[in-house]
């Protein structure tokens, strides 16, 4: 009956091999993690663990240690890659799309800063372009009311702006009585 090394057979070293080194306490803990690992993965019964436990605590050198691990894997165990696919998101947490600006919008704001620069001339489209945002806005959900009632409310400013420099001019153009 043949007996492994780890079950109290005394390892046989050739002539030619350098003395082995004595072991820490550090190697000892570490060679009974190896055990502890393949107890725990099944690789070994429970008096097969404790046998080697007890001896890997009595062992003096290195190579008294790696009798008692070598046929265990020590480390992790390369798995085979396998593609996985990427996690999927719910709907819920997913970030909502960007709403785009109502182009009608952009223009009536723009119209209505420009009317100070072109002495009105932009007022009218200014507020025609306002509305006509404003209204498709509620009827579409897209953004820049903001921006449609900046340029319908600077377009009637222009207007009436305008409005009431033609009654001052009429007024003092009128012959008076």
């Amino acid at each position: 009956m043949a007996f492994e090394p780890w079950q109290g057979g005394r390892p046989v070293h050739p002539p030619q091999q350098v003395p082995a080194m004595r072991a820490s306490h550090a190697d000892r803990e570490r060679a009974v993690d190896v055990l502890k690992a393949g107890f725990a993965e099944g690789r070994l019964s429970q008096d097969e663990y404790e046998q080697r436990v007890a001896r890997a605590y009595q062992s003096v050198t290195y190579s008294d240690l790696h009798l008692l691990v070598r046929d265990l894997p020590q480390g992790p165990v390369p798995q085979p890659m396998v593609a996985l696919p990427p996690p999927m998101v719910p709907p819920t947490f997913l970030p909502l799309p960007p709403q785009r600006t109502n182009p009608s919008a952009t223009g009536a704001m723009i119209c209505g800063l420009l009317t100070p620069l072109t002495w009105g001339v932009t007022a009218v489209p200014a507020v025609i372009l306002g509305h006509k945002a404003r209204t498709e806005i509620r009827r579409s959900g897209e953004r820049g009311d903001g921006m449609a009632l900046t340029g319908v409310v600077l377009g009637w400013l222009a207007i009436g702006g305008w409005c009431l420099v033609m009654l001052v001019t009429l007024l003092a153009l009128l012959p008076k009585t």
